[in-house]
This record gives structure tokens, sequence and C-alpha cells, in this order.
């Protein structure tokens, strides 16, 4: 298995851990039967249990787009139509580590590093995108 699709494993077992921590802070704010019920008069959860939720919805923003890429990088490079190469590798790694150290900024609400964790996530999606748009035109 290759390196790229090693680290879109992690990515989802991190994505998962990210919804069992808003879940966890959706039943502390809303209780069992808030989760439970159709959730008509959920209370919107503010403070640390806010920010693991807003934390795992920012995930589920650029994970499918790093999924995809991912994907289609390996059925480009299964079909020869580019070689694999350390760029990849360099991608999958700073979206991964960008998305661990981010979750514990957002926490503990530290902005400015929280953004610059996040534009580094995004440094490695634009890594994977580039020499897969070289492709197509």
């Amino acid at each position: 298995m290759s390196i790229e699709l090693q680290y879109l494993i992690f990515a989802v077992f991190l994505l998962l851990i990210q919804m069992l921590f808003q879940t966890g802070a959706g039943f502390l704010a809303n209780g069992f039967m808030g989760l439970a019920g159709s959730r008509d008069d959920e209370v919107l959860t503010t403070g640390i249990g806010g920010r693991f939720e807003r934390s795992y919805y920012n995930m589920l923003e650029t994970f499918p787009v790093f999924a995809a890429l991912v994907l289609i990088m390996e059925v480009a490079v299964a079909n020869e139509y580019m070689d694999r190469n350390t760029t990849s590798i360099m991608a999958v790694q700073l979206y991964f580590w960008a998305r661990v150290v981010y979750i514990p900024l957002y926490i503990i609400a530290i902005p400015f590093l929280r953004t610059i964790a996040w534009l580094i996530s995004m440094v490695g999606i634009l890594m994977l995108a580039w020499p897969l748009l070289g492709q197509v035109t």
C-alpha cells in the first residue's frame, strides 16, 4: 500500500476521532435524549464543546477534497498517467500532521497558530492538486 493511501487511512481515523469528540460535546450540551431525539430543540454547543464541534466541521470541509485527490492520484499512477514522487508523499504528510496540530490549537483557542496549521494543510492539498491539473491540460 502506498504512503499516500496510508495517510488517507490515518486521516479517516482522525476524522472518526473528531466525530467521537463532537458527539461527546453534543451529549454534554443536550443530554442523551437530545442526541436520540429529532434535535428540534438542540442547544448550540458553546465553549470547548463548541470548538470540538467547529474543528470537526472544518475537517469535514477539507477531508473530501483531500480524499478525492489522493484517490485520483492513485488511479493516475496505477494507469501510468503520472509517476509517484516525493511531492505527493510530502503533501499527504503536511495535510495530515497539520490537521492533527489544528485540533488542539482550535480547542484551546489559539487563533493565529490555528490559522497557520489550516494553511499548511491547504498547502498539502494544493501540492496534491497541482500535478493532477497538469495531467488534464
